[in-house]
């Protein structure tokens, strides 16, 4: 049965008391505790259906009175004597049906009475058995996900953009959340080991060496000594002066001026033709040379303990302490700041990317038969693992909260809640009571009277 808010526990603390209405005074079941307006209006009808149960007695015991009294002048008033007897025979042992599951009736400790408080706990556990046998079961729970389809219906809501700005807005939220949790400095710490261990502890000189063999066995190479032969031309072609005058400057003082003039523009020509010559012969010995140097230098880098330890030496220098400490710092920090900025943002490229691709996804979920049954056979066999290995832990919640729970204030909360229909077995232990008692007297008349 539900019960809109949870009994108090032994352990919880007193709650203030709440002002209850004067035309719903609940009587002692509930005063003293904190009360809602629901528990109000509840307790108000269970009151009034007592009221009416107890009238309705009183009514029988009245007529009973009256026609017990002028039976002998009135014989037909033998038969209403009989309906009122059995009219209260019926409402007093409805009540004490009624009143025996709460608490003993008139104080009077009768045996198997006061059920609800005297058994809390068995209710508790038989109840968590109940819902793990037949609410927690594989089968249960594969069949309700099967019937639902829930990954076409998350489809159909993911497509939408409401659907896909909701999840967006809570990935944010979460994004948000985790960033205030997070301490910069144990990430920054993380981030430094990581490139500690990944980066740093492993040899440089072999795998840059491995790489680099590969780029040069394939020619990647090629376009970039393109590139400096060509500049390297261009630079000849536009500096005929610079070359002249080094030239110059290198001669003996002897040497008259326009011999440096002339041996400088031989040696200018020269360079040029040399440069121009290297750039438009694909396999000129220059660059052959080039190739070999690379390719020893790729071997060397694998295989040479000396080469070896001055890559590692050139790492040393290059990634130390200090700079790592910052890489791992300014790594951080620009991931933080991207995101935080992006996600506060919600016309930021990453925002309106990420609600097309939430978007497109619940497409796909929709029109994707395939893709829908992979996704319903996960659900599935999450929640199947999950009842499979929570099952018991569920249950015993149930199990647990009931054994925590007062006794006593267990017994009103529930009676606050049912009571009201369980009035209407009085009344009608009333009625049928009466029925009852009118029949046996009838049918014993006629046979014995």
């Amino acid at each position: 049965m539900q019960v809109n808010s949870e009994p108090t526990t032994k352990e919880a603390p007193a709650q203030p008391a709440r002002p209850i209405p004067a035309d719903a005074q609940p009587g002692p079941a509930v005063v003293g505790r904190q009360f809602s307006e629901s528990d109000a209006e509840k307790a108000a009808a269970l009151r009034k259906m007592k009221l009416v149960a107890l009238a309705l007695l009183i009514v029988m015991a009245v007529i009973f009175v009256f026609a017990f009294a002028l039976q002998k002048e009135y014989p037909w008033l033998q038969y209403v004597r009989a309906a009122a007897e059995g009219g209260m025979v019926g409402a007093l042992a409805d009540w004490f049906a009624v009143t025996a599951l709460f608490k003993y009736p008139m104080g009077i400790k009768i045996p198997h009475t006061a059920i609800i408080p005297r058994r809390k706990d068995q209710i508790g556990a038989s109840l968590g058995e109940f819902v793990e046998t037949n609410f927690l079961s594989e089968q249960v729970v594969q069949e309700k996900l099967a019937s639902v389809n829930i990954a076409r219906r998350a489809g159909e809501w993911l497509a939408t953009p409401a659907g896909a700005d909701r999840v967006a807005k809570e990935g944010a939220a979460i994004i948000r959340g985790t960033f205030k949790v997070l301490n910069d400095d144990d990430v920054q710490a993380v981030i430094e080991g990581m490139v500690r261990k990944h980066l740093l502890a492993p040899p440089w000189g072999p795998p840059v060496g491995r790489m680099a063999e590969r780029i040069f066995h394939d020619g990647h190479h090629h376009k970039l000594v393109d590139l400096l032969v060509d500049r390297a031309a261009d630079w000849v072609s536009e500096n005929h002066e610079t070359v002249s005058r080094l030239v110059s400057e290198r001669s003996p003082t002897w040497v008259p001026q326009f011999v440096d003039g002339l041996v400088g523009d031989k040696v200018y020509i020269e360079f040029l033709k040399f440069v121009r010559a290297v750039q438009s012969d694909p396999n000129h010995q220059v660059r052959q040379s080039i190739d070999k140097y690379l390719n020893d230098l790729a071997q060397d880098l694998q295989h040479d303990p000396a080469m070896i330890a001055r890559a590692e030496d050139i790492k040393a220098q290059v990634l130390g302490d200090p700079e790592v400490r910052e890489l791992a710092s300014r790594t951080w920090g620009t991931v933080k700041n991207a995101l935080l900025g992006a996600v506060e943002d919600p016309t930021s490229e990453l925002t309106i990317k990420f609600k097309a691709a939430v978007r497109d996804f619940g497409s796909r979920l929709v029109n994707d038969p395939e893709l829908a049954g992979k996704v319903n056979a996960w659900i599935a066999d999450a929640a199947s693992y999950l009842v499979r290995t929570y099952r018991s832990d569920i249950a015993g919640v149930i199990t647990d909260t009931v054994a925590r729970w007062d006794a006593e204030e267990t017994s009103r909360k529930i009676e606050l809640q049912v009571g009201k229909d369980l009035q209407f077995i009085r009344i009608n232990g009333t009625v049928v009571g009466s029925l009852a008692g009118l029949v046996i007297f009838t049918v014993a008349h006629q046979i014995f009277g």
